[in-house]
């Protein structure tokens, strides 16, 4: 490709609208354009690093067996009716009517859709297992599009679904996935981790989600050094830490805490330890209101809560207004004694004695408060977010943390699906047996914004050869020159004719010019023809390893195919 005739539209100054590192180079690259909140288009060298890892991800479910075909973005109502997840994606689905009024949305997932086509398709049971995938667009109407194409409203997902008869079918499938998907994010040239996760809207018995460590990711992990243990926040399970108490029950009183709405307010007013504390939090959960409680130092896992309240749409902090008529208090005063909800208490709490809560009165809180002498606990679970340094539940070693991008996430479905939509075979006996399913997908819109948000400097993108947009930049320091005009056109063609990706940067540009958007695009490596091409010489550097040689045109040639050959 000519860059003189690229469509190229860098950008010098950084836009304010972009919050991280990739959004941010995305746009300076030239190689997203936004349209809408979350909806963007991708220009030239966008469209070919996603290509280039739309061909990975291709190859890579090829080779472990499965088939791809490409299902329709508009999907009728039925389906995700008849498995309950119409109501479960709630306002994160976009929904329409055809002008017949018949129910409409834009796909956000597929597990419904490829069910069916399987039901309408396989007739035998010697045609299983089976794995399908696609790469196809999806649509969610996220509440809070942002960072770029990290969180979208419109994206490419690659999707499988395994289909096989037995539980030992499915893990199997599971692990051929599994293995793709380490070879896939490995070419793609990702730092990642494999942690356990939940299977939200998904359902299923057990998933494992691939995580990209990074500060600018949205998810947390917890991973121990010492077992190998890793979970995200969402499904890590905690271990109880008991701190020191009072011994023996006080008798509880009131007392007044004018203004100290927080627990960092009661810590300064009552010279107490935060974990003394344990916090009463209101929530509405789907259509009814209940309340949850941890330890004053600690935070309440949301997704926990959710899955064991059993919402089917969304759970959020109840509005003031809301608080005020359930406790008669301000927001702030919230306790467990007298309250008329279902009270949900985070497993920690039952080692406390002697604490401080809430008294459902503004300005008031009880001190001293025993489970079972003073109120009954309701739901004990495990509703906490793990901290870096608690127990590990494996091993008992002390938790690290970090935050991650998630690029893949595997499920197994088990029936779900299949028993809500009648996937069903008959076995060699003739008896009726349900189908068991997997669930695989890979964000590949996502996959760019965390393959940059791991490999850029002060000047741009750095770019893996795998993905990159063009794998080689000849440039030409004189466009006056002939003779370096010339020298730059045989090389570029020579490595054309190699096989090799290369760009040659015709325009008539200073040598900077070229050299910065060379940095800032990210090209792999670049052979610039200058002064002494009179010499037979050429200049090879790499991008990554930033250093500059000379070498004469065939040597440096060589150089780029054995570079490009040993990084794919």
């Amino acid at each position: 490709m000519r860059m003189s005739k690229l469509l190229m539209p860098t950008l010098r100054e950084v836009p304010s609208e972009a919050e991280i590192t990739s959004h941010r180079l995305m746009l300076r690259a030239g190689m997203i354009r936004k349209l809408a909140a979350g909806i963007y288009s991708y220009l030239p060298l966008g469209l070919r690093s996603l290509q280039k890892i739309e061909n990975i991800v291709r190859e890579e479910m090829n080779n472990a067996g499965a088939q791809e075909l490409l299902m329709a973005a508009l999907l009728p109502a039925e389906a995700y009716q008849a498995s309950g997840r119409w109501e479960v994606f709630g306002p994160s689905m976009f929904k329409l009517k055809d002008r017949n009024e018949r129910d409409f949305c834009l796909g956000p997932t597929h597990e419904e859709l490829f069910t069916q086509t399987v039901i309408d398709n396989v007739k035998s049971y010697k045609e299983y297992p089976m794995t399908l995938y696609q790469i196809q667009t999806k649509y969610r109407d996220e509440g809070r599009p942002r960072f770029g194409v990290m969180r979208g409203r419109e994206f490419i997902m690659k999707d499988a679904y395994s289909f096989d008869k037995t539980w030992e079918g499915l893990d199997e499938s599971y692990k051929k996935m599994y293995d793709a998907y380490c070879k896939i994010f490995t070419r793609l040239g990702l730092d990642f981790t494999v942690v356990d996760a939940d299977s939200g809207a998904m359902g299923g018995s057990g998933s494992q989600e691939f995580m990209v460590k990074s500060p600018v990711g949205e998810d947390g992990i917890a991973y121990c050094d010492k077992c190998g243990y890793a979970a995200n926040y969402e499904k890590c399970a905690c271990v109880e830490c008991e701190k020191p108490q009072i011994e023996g029950d006080l008798a509880m009183e009131k007392v007044h805490t004018p203004n100290a709405h927080t627990i960092d307010d009661l810590v300064s007013f009552l010279g107490m330890e935060s974990y003394n504390f344990a916090k009463t939090i209101i929530y509405k959960a789907d259509d009814k209101y209940i309340a949850a409680m941890v330890r004053g130092d600690r935070e309440i896992n949301e997704v926990k809560l959710k899955n064991l309240v059993g919402c089917i749409e969304d759970l959020e902090l109840a509005a003031p207004e809301i608080v005020r008529e359930l406790t008669h208090a301000a927001v702030g005063f919230a306790g467990p004694i007298g309250l008329d909800i279902p009270l949900y208490v985070d497993k920690e709490v039952m080692l406390m004695k002697n604490f401080v809560v809430g008294a459902n009165e503004t300005d008031m809180h009880f001190k001293n408060v025993n489970i079972g002498k003073d109120f009954e606990p309701g739901t004990v679970a495990d509703i906490r977010v793990v901290e870096a340094g608690d127990a590990c539940p494996k091993c008992g070693a002390p938790i690290k943390t970090a935050q991650g991008i998630e690029v893949g996430h595997i499920f197994k479905l088990g029936t779900k699906y299949a028993d809500a939509l009648g996937l069903k075979y008959l076995d060699e006996n003739g008896k009726s047996q349900t189908v068991i399913m997997g669930c695989y997908g890979i964000g590949v819109t996502r996959c760019i914004a965390a393959v940059i948000e791991q490999n850029y400097d002060e000047h741009g993108i750095i770019w893996p050869v795998s993905c990159a947009p063009f794998e080689a930049v000849v440039v030409p320091a004189n466009y006056k020159s002939e003779e370096q005009m010339r020298k730059a056109e045989e090389i570029y063609n020579e490595l054309k004719a190699a096989g090799i990706d290369a760009l040659l940067d015709d325009r008539s540009e200073r040598t900077g010019v070229k050299f910065k958007d060379a940095d800032l695009i990210g090209i792999p490596v670049r052979v610039t023809v200058g002064k002494k091409v009179g010499e037979g010489i050429v200049e090879y550097k790499e991008r990554r390893a930033g250093e500059m040689i000379e070498l004469d045109a065939a040597a440096a040639i060589e150089k780029v195919k054995e570079f490009v050959s040993s990084s794919k």
